[in-house]
């Protein structure tokens, strides 16, 4: 296909524009003829382009999916307008300020701070091959680094750019790169001191200029030092043409150099200088600007003597160093006027200069370097010329005067400058061999101004040296890419300047011309030009201007140059009188400028003595000191260029090419003009064009046939052989072959290939679309066509059927209509009839009725009348007298309860006033004191209820026997039953008998009147009182529920808060342990190399070569018999601050609180309790008690009478000598004889039983009756008898009344529970008030001093820990009475079951101490059967003795065989046969032998011993997990045994009695406790790195790179990772399935359960694990863009979904909430991936920044920057997306802390603190026993 063929209608194309350089257009015609017609993009204009050949045609323009590729040369399109709008869009649209070029980076200023240059963006790029990551400096220099570790190679990185493109920058943050990866592992920390060159080359060589605010001024080589390891040993720099006419002169916007501003502005902290503000002297204020935005002149000058200081410049050095600035600045300061003469000597005044002898700032000059002022004015004024003859004293003119004086302030500058960079390469340089090293040229860019002059030619000559070599080694690279890939090419022409470089430095060049002018004695820069013109003008790069004769023109490789030749002589020799360099030379006050002037070095400019130069030029110097001190400057660069040259080549080199985006240092500001510019000018252009004219675009095969494989059938396709594919899907697109060649793993194509490929593609895309479209519009045509006919069909049959029905009906009426009238008719007729005859019979049965009741009613109302006057007059009264009382009873109540809620609001008032709680406070100790002795005396009394608990708990046993007598209560129930048939039986005979006994039946009727009057009022008063308590008791409910949950939330909350502020501590002192092991890592392999190397010892080696090692060091031991100093633990101890007071309190009272709601609960649960055997009670306790005595008595009775019977059964069987028929009678006999004996005694004990309960009821019935009797005497006389002969009404009537007793009991015992509870809330109420006044107390004493916060606290603890321990004392004392009854009952029952004849008691006995032992020991592993043995023996102590050697003269012989033994030879395949912590169990014995013989040194060296060895084997072996693991196990356990044994309370609380009683008598280990500790966090951390380690190499692959089903993330490119590759022949390696990953996690989990760590520790590790898997993954995807697209989300979302599966599948027997917080750890990775699966648009902008709470700003943004949507599907994210983003995002993070949100890349070293809890043993140490494996038994023995 033609590149014609490509312009049809639609196509996008570049074309020129005046002022952005290239401006995008369409196409709006097919190319035909020789016109083209466009149409602008922005404009929306139409041009018309003549195309007179093809060279004409505008530039094409690339396929939006290579838009913003991180790698220039990975485009289709290859040419200048392609350049700059990829970097456009990646710089101000993906705001990515690097790009790759090829071989180059291409960095662009972004004029702001961006968080990409931290620790965790080092680590990330470390290990990764570049390409494989987004563009950054530090792929460029873990490149390099990778290539010296690789390939032995020298290494260089070449930063260049023209001034405020970003150099220095670039090339400091490279220096920190190689710091932090190569750090040394010596004492010596040189990369410190190379990051420390940086401020100092800065202050001394950087300035301010209009371009760049931190411009360096002069071109500098630093030469990084590697070791064999790769390890920075030292560095060296070399100096390049610094800038000396800015120490005297700045032009207007610029400044002089930083030292002289900062030393300005701390000149009150120096008045020994005698320095003002800058703008007094003439050498800083001619730039009239000095002041830089954001700059601190007096911090960076802090920083810069720091600098000094690490770089070993001594204080007397930096004195003299700052004097000689300070004398440069007030020399500049020395008028130098005319002389004041007579007339007679007019003539000579302008001819002569003259200094005033009391100048100020003479004086102050000749003051700080100690010289004559008087000599200084006449040197500076006057000029020696020197004949043969004689000396001549010449005066200078003021102009003269006044250049000597600017070139003798340049000199001192200078030679100050190169004895600072001397002495920095001493402080850098090493004392071993140099292996290899990679160097970081940072030098200034190609540059043309207006007027450029000498130091422009010298800049632009150098770049014309670097653009030569560029251009070869890119040559190379490419070709080398094509052999190696075995394809055939041809030769490829590239830009060769070296004629330029000629015309240069050869012969007769410029150079040669300038030395030769300078060596002349009346040479000028006119004769000078002159010879220009006639010795270069035959060289095509040199050239003459059109106008004047004082310049020349030199065509540069980046554009043509015209430089003026005023100055260039001066400039290159480069004179100072010399007597006025004698003069300063006998300075006295200034050492270091006599030394400097005196020994002037005339080396090479940048070459300092004593530094490693790699390669040198080719013939050394060997010229006397007199003239290579008149060598030129010129030839003195051409010689540091060679060196530098010859540095270079003799090196594999990187290129970084800053790029300067806009004239106005505005952030992210991007101007085309100024950046082609400057691409031309540093080399990326050619670049392009030299990849332009081969093969530019490079595809792996499998990423090619899954790209394009639509481009093919589907019978082309071979899947076992892609490359036989590509070549088919080419070879059908692409008919010219030379525009593709097939590599061994690649396929190379020419330029423009790939978008003409990606045109195919998307037309066959579109074309399968249109099918799509065709037959899915068909198909619901279809469907639609077929729904509407199925409709129509519908109605049509639903109409028919409607019109028939409704005719049906209509029929249907009109029947039904005439048999409707018809009967309708006769019922008319009849009802008629009917109602006539029903009258007339209704009116004849109701006047015959009426009269007839007329006549009876007439009667019954007058016998009625005179019974109701009777009645009525009755009730009358006695309603007047209730009603009266009653009321009398409510005011009664009325005005008390008013006297009542008076007092109430008093009291209530006087409880919330100050006053009142100030006279509570009057008397608080007094109180205190009646509260100690209420105390007491509740505790008398709590020891009476535990007495009374006991007997319950007696009684509850005895309640079970007594169960059965439900049945005989039942019994009893049916016997009431048939009683109360038998009452309803005369209950009717009695109503058979009312006629005859009227009176009586009223007076009984009035009685139950009244009875049922006063039971329905106690009802209605019991269901009132029952409803007042369930409300009651339903708000006290709702009350407490509430309360609870404040309390449950304030907890919580405070918990939260403490947790944290423990984690942040924690986190800290665990990160100082850790760097103090590293500490000690380093010194123990300084001291093992210095002895690996015979002993040679240093400064820095020799101090601590007298001393003992660290880790020989007893970490601290306290005896409480003991007076022994442990000065380190002491120390530490002292180095850590006092924790904070109202921390602890509410710790404490925290823990109080939960004390108290838990003894609030138990409480609760008794008087429920309680209350339930109070109700059991109430309803029979007579009957209760009455049964509980029979049945006792009986029972004993029974007992003896059947252990009498048994014996004598037993010996008769014995003396029957095996009857056997004898004995069966006698059972059977025995047995019958039984059972009526136990049927009748439980008819004795029903029947007693009754009569117990029915005793005090025919008591009361007795007296009832008596009194009735004697009111029915009263009344009815002696007929009494007769009305009630049986009884039967006064045993009713007693019923009831016990019935209502009953109720009344009930209502009452309501009552009283209800006060008590009144009374607890009460109790809580004053207990709250009381904590609301401690924390009042508490608060006020937070706000005092801190001494009266010590003292509280103090006081605090005093009191709480005497609180505690009368408490613990109290629960001693009655588990100790417990104890002792409970043996006592134990003894009672073995004593009877002996008397009834149960002989077997001590199986019992001993199966009740079984289940004890099972008790205690349930948690116990089954492993520990295999260990824990019984014996049976004496009582063993639970420890292992053994006694130390005599025989040897060192101490601690058996204690180091002990341990050796039990720790150095124990393998971790070993220690999987044994107990889970057994080494721990094993040492803990040993020293509770220490302790038990009361040994101090034993127990010293045990530990000192265990200590050091645990640490040898953990570093020895610190790669196996397993090791690890085993000695982090048995670490803590160590720890829990010494903290469960301490004697400590708080320690104890699962304690056994035996356990407690095996305590430490003697020692104190806790400051023991606290080494083991850090010796277990140590471990810990080692476990972590290794396991991170471990699955380091797998992550990435696992989660972001496998794909299940391959091809589903499409076939993009990865841009330079698949252009610039190593030489693989095949494809790249696939990435392992997240399976892999799990099996690692399984592995590990397998391994920490196997060697018994805790569970909490586990989630902890996993917690950790989880979080740098998310770290690195999270890292890696924000740093790759080709992992950034949508179904890419979906693959990394199920790889990561594996993780989730894993953690719940394997951690089900753990606490879900912690489970549940190791998998939070996954969230910013899972929202990552969310946000690439989420739309984008502007109305999904809330719900995004929702979705992403646990991601950055920074972070959220990258991610949209980087996405890349789906072709054709997805569109692409527009700026005002992310700045809605942006402006959402920090309406979110209002409030929260800049620093934690600016935060681009996580940490992956970021340590989680952690917590070891307290796990106590089960394992009893008496019934430890020891293995064979472990080979003690001949130094431990069991006592």
């Amino acid at each position: 296909m033609t590149t014609k063929e490509l312009y049809t209608k639609g196509a996008k194309v570049w074309v020129p524009h005046p002022e952005k350089v290239w401006e995008g257009a369409e196409v709006t015609q097919d190319f035909r003829s020789g016109v083209l017609i466009i149409k602008t993009d922005d404009g929306g204009q139409i041009k018309q382009i003549k195309i007179e050949k093809d060279t004409d045609l505008p530039n094409l323009r690339n396929p939006p999916i290579l838009i913003g590729e991180n790698d220039l040369t990975s485009l289709s399109y290859l040419h200048e307008p392609a350049v700059l709008h990829n970097l456009k869009v990646r710089f101000c649209d993906l705001n990515a300020i690097y790009t790759y070029c090829g071989i180059v980076l291409v960095a662009i200023n972004p004029y702001d701070d961006l968080p990409i240059y931290g620790e965790e963006t080092i680590l990330a790029y470390r290990g990764q091959a570049m390409g494989d990551l987004d563009p950054h400096i530090f792929a460029v220099a873990e490149e390099a680094y990778t290539k010296l570790e690789r390939e032995r190679r020298d290494q260089s990185i070449i930063v260049s750019g023209e001034s405020g493109a970003g150099k220095t920058v670039s090339a400091k943050y490279t220096m920190r790169y190689f710091a932090t990866v190569g750090g040394s592992a010596t004492e010596t920390q040189v990369e410190k001191k190379v990051l420390a060159s940086s401020p100092i080359m800065e202050a001394i060589g950087n300035a301010k200029t209009t371009r760049n605010d931190n411009s360096s001024r002069f071109g500098k080589f630093i030469e990084i030092h590697f070791d064999r390891v790769f390890h920075i040993i030292g560095a060296s720099m070399r100096t390049y043409l610094l800038e000396k006419s800015r120490v005297v002169f700045q032009a207007p916007g610029e400044r002089n150099y930083h030292i002289f501003y900062q030393l300005c502005s701390v000149r009150k902290e120096m008045p020994e200088l005698h320095l003002d503000h800058q703008d007094k002297f003439v050498f800083l204020n001619q730039g009239d600007n000095p002041v830089i935005d954001g700059v601190n002149d007096a911090k960076t000058f802090i920083e810069t003597k720091q600098a000094l200081s690490t770089l070993g410049f001594s204080a007397s050095e930096q004195a003299d160093m700052f004097k000689i600035w300070s004398s440069i600045l007030h020399l500049g300061n020395v008028l130098i006027d005319e002389p004041e003469l007579d007339d007679s000597q007019s003539d000579d005044k302008f001819d002569s200069s003259s200094i005033h002898l009391t100048d100020k700032h003479l004086q102050i000059f000749c003051s700080l370097i100690g010289v004559d002022p008087e000599e200084v004015a006449h040197k500076l004024t006057n000029r020696k010329i020197i004949s043969r003859s004689e000396v001549i004293v010449k005066p200078l003119g003021v102009a003269e005067a006044r250049a000597a004086r600017d070139a003798l302030a340049k000199h001192v500058y200078a030679e100050l400058f190169n004895w600072i960079v001397m002495i920095a390469n001493k402080a850098l340089r090493c004392t071993q061999p140099v292996t290899h090293f990679i160097g970081v040229l940072d030098i200034y860019g190609f540059e043309t101004f207006e007027n450029n002059s000498f130091e422009q030619f010298c800049i632009n000559y150098a770049n014309e040296k670097l653009q030569q070599q560029f251009n070869s080694h890119v040559f190379k690279l490419e070709q080398e890419e094509y052999l190696r890939e075995e394809i055939t090419w041809t030769m490829i022409h590239f830009y060769d300047n070296q004629p330029c470089i000629d015309l240069i430095e050869a012969r007769l060049g410029v150079l040669d011309l300038l030395d030769e002018e300078c060596r002349m004695p009346q040479g000028s820069d006119s004769s000078w030009a002159t010879k220009l013109y006639s010795k270069c003008v035959q060289s095509s790069h040199f050239a003459k201007p059109r106008f004047g004769t004082n310049a020349f023109v030199i065509k540069h490789f980046a554009d043509e140059v015209e430089y003026q030749t005023l100055g260039f002589l001066e400039k290159n020799r480069d004179t100072v009188l010399e007597e006025q360099v004698e003069a300063l030379r006998e300075c006295r006050g200034c050492p270091l400028l006599r030394s400097l002037l005196s020994t002037q070095s005339s080396s090479t400019l940048g070459v300092p003595q004593q530094t490693r130069v790699k390669i040198s030029p080719g013939k050394p110097s060997t010229q006397s000191s007199t003239k290579q001190h008149r060598q030129s400057v010129g030839a003195q660069f051409r010689g540091s260029l060679t060196a530098l040259m010859a540095t270079l080549n003799a090196t594999t080199p990187h290129y970084v090419r800053c790029i300067k985006p806009n004239d106005d240092k505005m952030a992210f500001q991007y101007d085309p003009a100024r950046a082609v510019q400057q691409l031309r000018a540093c080399g990326v252009l050619e670049t392009i064009r030299i990849s332009a004219a081969g093969f530019p675009s490079r595809w792996l095969y499998q990423d090619f046939f899954l790209r394009y494989r639509v481009l093919c059938n589907s019978k082309d396709i071979d899947r076992n052989e892609p490359k036989i594919t590509c070549s088919r899907i080419i070879e059908k697109s692409i008919k010219d072959n030379d525009k593709y060649r097939f590599g061994k793993a690649k396929i190379f194509f020419r330029a423009g290939q790939v978008a003409y490929l990606e045109k195919l593609r998307a037309e066959r895309l579109r074309r399968c679309c249109i099918i799509m479209q065709s037959q899915m519009r068909a198909f619901v045509c279809r469907k639609k066509y077929l729904r509407i006919r199925l409709a129509v069909c519908g109605l049509q049959r639903y109409g028919r059927g409607y019109l028939a029905r409704k005719l049906a009906q209509k029929l249907r009426q009109q029947r039904s209509a005439k048999v409707i009238q018809r009967h309708v008719r006769g019922w008319l007729a009849r009802t008629k009839y009917q109602r006539l005859r029903a009258t007339a019979v209704g009116i004849q049965r109701y006047a015959r009725g009426f009269l007839a009741r007329k006549r009876f009613m007439e009667l019954k109302y007058n016998a009625a009348a005179i019974v109701i006057q009777k009645y009525v007059r009755g009730w009358l009264a006695r309603k007047r007298y209730a009603k009266m009382k009653w009321q009398i009873i409510i005011c009664q109540a009325a005005v008390r309860r008013f006297l009542a809620r008076r007092k109430y609001r008093k009291l209530r008032a006087e409880a919330r006033s100050v006053e009142h709680v100030k006279k509570l406070n009057i008397g608080l100790e007094n109180k205190i004191i009646s509260l100690q002795q209420k105390i007491e005396g509740l505790q008398t009394d709590n020891k009476q209820i535990v007495q009374l608990l006991a007997e319950i708990v007696e009684l509850k046993l005895k309640l079970e026997p007594l169960k059965s007598l439900e049945v005989e209560v039942k019994k009893l129930k049916a016997s009431l039953g048939e009683k109360e048939l038998t009452i309803e039986n005369l209950v009717r005979d009695l109503n058979v008998e009312r006629g005859n006994n009227i009176e009586l039946v009223e007076l009984k009727n009035k009685h139950q009147d009244l009875y049922n009057k006063d039971k329905s009022e106690w009802k209605h008063e019991s269901e009132k009182l029952a409803r007042e308590l369930t409300i009651l008791k339903e708000s006290n409910v709702t009350h407490q529920k509430d309360s609870e949950k404040k309390m449950r939330e304030q907890h919580e909350l405070e918990k939260r808060e403490l947790l944290s502020e423990l984690d942040l501590e924690k986190t800290s002192y665990q990160r100082l342990l850790t760097e103090k092991y590293e500490l000690q890592t380093r010194l123990e392999d300084s001291a093992s190399r210095n002895r690996a190397q015979g002993h040679h010892r240093s400064l820095s080696n020799a101090s601590n070569a007298s001393q003992p090692e660290t880790v020989d060091d007893d970490y601290g031991y306290g005896s409480v018999k003991s007076s022994i100093k442990v000065n380190d633990i002491k120390e530490w101890n002292k180095s850590e601050s006092m924790p904070d007071p109202g921390v602890v309190i509410r710790l404490q009272r925290w823990c109080r609180q939960v004390e108290d709601d838990k003894l609030r609960l138990i409480k609760q649960i008794e008087r429920l309790e309680s209350a339930r055997l109070d109700s059991a009670s109430m309803t029979s306790p007579i009957v209760g008690r009455a049964e509980d005595q029979h049945r006792i008595n009986d029972l004993e009775i029974e007992c003896t009478r059947l252990s009498d019977d048994l014996t004598r059964l037993r010996a008769s069987v014995a003396r029957s000598d095996g009857v056997n028929v004898s004995a069966k009678e006698l059972e059977e006999q025995f047995a019958s004889q039984q059972d009526e004996l136990e049927r009748r005694r439980e008819e004795c004990i029903q029947l007693r039983s009754v009569l117990a309960n029915q005793r005090p009821w025919f008591q009361a019935l007795k007296n009832v009756t008596v009194n009735l009797k004697s009111l029915a005497t009263s009344n009815y006389g002696s007929d009494v008898d007769v009305i009630n002969e049986d009884g039967e009404v006064i045993q009713a009537f007693e019923a009831q009344k016990r019935i209502t007793r009953q109720l009344e009991d009930e209502l009452e015992h309501m009552k009283e529970h209800f006060k008590s509870t009144l009374t607890e809330y009460q109790d809580d109420i004053d207990k709250l008030r009381k904590d609301n006044d401690e924390q009042q107390k508490l608060w006020i004493t937070n706000t005092s001093d801190p001494q009266t916060q010590k003292e509280q606290l103090i006081h605090y603890e005093v009191a709480r820990i005497a609180t505690e321990n009368v408490v613990i004392q109290e629960r001693n004392t009655t588990l100790m009475d417990s104890c002792e009854n409970y043996k006592k009952q134990i003894k009672l029952l073995t004593k009877k079951l002996k008397d009834l004849g149960i002989e077997d008691t001590e199986n019992i006995t001993s199966h009740t101490v079984a289940l004890k032992e099972k008790t205690i020991n349930k948690e116990k592993d089954s492993s520990v059967i295999a260990v824990v043995r019984k014996k049976e023996r004496e009582d063993y102590m639970g420890m292992f003795e053994y006694k130390s050697s005599q025989d040897s003269m060192q101490s601690g012989t058996a204690e180091s065989l002990i341990v050796k033994r039990l720790v150095v030879d124990l393998s971790s395949r070993t220690a999987l046969t044994l107990l889970p912590g057994l080494p721990a169990y094993v040492f803990f014995m040993c020293i509770r032998y220490t302790d038990h013989i009361n040994d101090e040194e034993k127990v010293k060296l045990l530990l000192k011993f265990f200590i050091n060895s645990v640490k040898k084997v953990v570093k020895k072996k610190a790669n196996d997990i397993e090791m690890t693991v085993l000695w982090l196990a048995n670490t803590l356990r160590l720890l829990h045994c010494l903290k469960q044994y301490s004697g400590d309370g708080s320690y104890q609380e699962s304690n056994t009695a035996t356990q407690n009683e095996q305590c430490l008598r003697n020692f104190d280990l806790s400051e023991y406790r606290q080494v083991l500790s850090d010796i277990a966090v140590w471990i810990y951390q080692g476990l972590i790195q290794t396991v991170e380690k471990r699955i380091q190499s797998v992550t990435v692959g696992a989660l972001l790179e496998y794909e299940e089903i391959h091809g589903v993330s499409g076939g993009v490119p990865r841009g330079r990772a698949q252009s610039v590759g190593g030489s693989t022949g095949s494809t790249s390696e696939v990435p392992r399935s997240p399976n892999h990953l799990t099996n690692e996690f399984t592995g590990i989990l397998r391994t920490l359960n196997h060697y018994g760590i805790d569970k909490e520790l586990i989630l902890q590790i996993f917690k950790q694990v989880y979080y740098y898997v998310c770290a690195s993954c999270l890292n890696q995807l924000l740093l790759r863009k080709d992992l950034c697209r949508w179904s890419k989300g979906m693959q990394i979302r199920y790889n990561l979904s594996y993780l989730e599966v894993w953690l719940k599948e394997n951690f089900v027997n753990y606490d879900q909430q912690e489970v549940a917080g190791v998998q939070a750890t996954l969230n910013p990775i899972i929202q990552a991936v969310y946000l690439l699966q989420a739309r984008k648009s502007s109305a999904d902008v809330q719900s995004t920044c929702d979705m992403c709470p646990d991601l950055t700003p920074m972070q959220i943004c990258k991610l949209l920057n980087l996405y890349t949507p789906a072709e054709d599907f997805e569109p692409k994210i527009t700026l005002e997306f992310i700045k809605e983003i942006q402006a959402c995002l920090q309406e979110r993070n209002k409030g929260k802390p800049a620093g934690d949100q600016a935060n681009l890349l996580m940490d992956s070293k970021y340590n989680f603190a952690v917590r070891f809890p307290f796990n106590p043993s089960a394992i009893r140490l008496e019934d430890i026993e020891l293995p064979e494996v472990l080979n003690l038994h001949d130094l431990l023995t069991k006592v």
